[in-house]
């Protein structure tokens, strides 16, 4: 597998491996708040303040990706079928080739991808009982720490 940059050609793709990532691991969002998020994921995607890296395979289909504003994970989504085959942890170890530190906040009721930061090292620094649309999804807000030289 790779890692690169994103290309505004990759944002249909980045769109149905976070459509296709949410409905396998967030079964605690509702139907209509998950087409409520269609077009501000469409929005995101779009964004040109969002630094987007693309997990590929060998045979360069598009695994997943992950979004960065500085040292904020901003999203980490693997198409399921890449679930659980070390794609997620590529890209956490490519983020922390760009940055020292990492934050990334996480819906507390995904205790699949709570237990992954934390396998990846981690912390919980702090919590919101909203997400930030308003939601009633609640944050777990986690910070991987600069290694120690």
């Amino acid at each position: 597998m790779q890692i690169r940059r994103a290309t505004p050609k990759d944002r249909d793709v980045l769109f149905d491996v976070w459509l296709r990532s949410v409905e396998a691991t967030h079964a605690f969002v509702s139907d209509a708040d998950i087409q409520a998020f269609k077009p501000l994921v469409r929005d995101y995607l779009a964004s040109n303040e969002t630094e987007f890296w693309v997990l590929c395979d060998a045979d360069g289909a598009v695994a997943g990706f992950m979004g960065m504003a500085g040292p904020t994970m901003e999203s980490l989504f693997l198409a399921p079928e890449f679930h659980r085959r070390g794609g997620g942890r590529r890209l956490v170890e490519h983020a922390r080739t760009l940055h020292r530190e990492l934050t990334v906040d996480v819906n507390e009721q995904n205790t699949a991808a709570v237990d992954f930061y934390k396998a990846c090292g981690f912390f919980v620094d702090g919590r919101s009982d909203l997400d930030d649309t308003g939601r009633p999804y609640p944050l777990l807000h986690m910070r991987l720490a600069a290694l120690q030289s």
